[in-house]
């Protein structure tokens, strides 16, 4: 029999979401994708010792204020690991903008700019790379400017319907829904386990598939952080799913038939604008005459956006925790580095 595995890969494109290059040549998926955790964690792994040493030896050449060049010599092991990826896959790798940067649209779009050029410096050609942004107000600005630059953006911690319409009128070429970290809050919060039917998070991600299908629209829904099998079956055929190599493994170990979830053409029962729109009416007074109402033919404007974000507790929190995290990481990385540059 066929594996678990093997019958998605027919329904969607497999992601993996490690930096681990012997799971990667393994399991053979078409993309990768990275953060500050997956290149921290690389400085521990012996496949990336010569890449390590290589970007170590590059920055004790550096001169100047030594938080600086360790902040550079991460920026540039983050590419190596990216680009040693990218031997190991025919797609896109992705790599991450500091996370500290997510409210920045400024320095979040030149930061871009500079990851672009530093892989094109080294032989990689942009349309191999994908720029993750945190799916922020600021992180959407700053991908509707690099879209139009050529430059692929792959929108992360996206958590709610908001961040999807207006990541996908911005044009973002990637969405990045969180699975796992929607089903974790909401876990917390009611006590209770989910079945992947009843998963927010599995449903938040169907809900926007059905409706860039339904409306034609061209932006990628690829779902992420997964924290079991069922919520991967529930979604099997989206259009491409970031999994981690030991739900990868689970998947190649089983041979059950595995039913396609997800295809084009199914309709939702209620288009996701027009929920946007239900929200919107529930919490805009008639006195506030400033703030507007999005159609189904306008963007979703800032200030619809944040009330949107302001009124869904979940996305707020996780948005928040998500940005903590990495930035944490990205901090410890140099410290890392700083202190093996010494």
């Amino acid at each position: 029999m066929t594996s678990k595995l093997e019958q998605l890969r027919t329904m969607s494109t497999i992601v993996a979401d490690t930096g681990d290059l012997e799971a990667v040549a393994r399991l053979k998926p078409v993309d990768c994708t990275t953060n500050p955790t997956i290149v921290l964690k690389a400085i521990e792994s012996e496949p990336y010792r010569e890449v390590v040493q290589e970007a170590l030896s590059w920055g004790r050449k550096c001169n100047g204020d030594p938080s600086r060049i360790a902040a550079a010599t991460a920026d540039r092991l983050a590419i190596s690991v990216g680009i040693e990826l990218l031997r190991r896959v025919p797609g896109y790798v992705s790599t991450e903008v500091d996370a500290n940067l997510s409210f920045n649209v400024v320095a979040s779009t030149a930061k871009a700019r500079q990851i672009i050029a530093d892989y094109e410096q080294r032989g990689i050609e942009r349309d191999r790379v994908l720029i993750k942004l945190a799916s922020t107000w600021e992180g959407i600005r700053a991908a509707e400017i690099l879209q139009r630059e050529g430059v692929k953006c792959n929108m992360t911690l996206l958590l709610n319907r908001a961040q999807a319409i207006a990541s996908a009128d911005a044009g973002a070429f990637l969405i990045s829904p969180f699975v796992g970290r929607i089903y974790d809050w909401y876990k917390k919060v009611e006590g209770r386990d989910f079945t992947a039917g009843e998963d927010p998070g599995v449903r938040s991600v169907r809900d926007i598939y059905n409706h860039f299908k339904t409306e034609g629209i061209e932006t990628i829904v690829m779902a992420a952080s997964f924290r079991n099998i069922g919520q991967i079956e529930a979604l099997a055929g989206c259009d491409r799913l970031t999994i981690a190599p030991n739900l990868l493994d689970a998947l190649e170990s089983n041979s059950d038939p595995l039913q396609r979830a997800l295809k084009p053409g199914v309709h939702p029962e209620q288009p996701l604008r027009q929920q946007a729109d239900a929200i919107c009416h529930w919490f805009v007074s008639e006195e506030a005459v400033d703030i507007k109402h999005p159609t189904p033919s306008e963007p979703i404007d800032e200030v619809t956006f944040r009330w949107i974000m302001n009124e869904d507790a979940m996305a707020t929190e996780k948005l928040a925790e998500g940005i903590r995290i990495f930035a944490k990481d990205l901090q410890a990385l140099r410290a890392r580095i700083d202190r093996q540059l010494q």
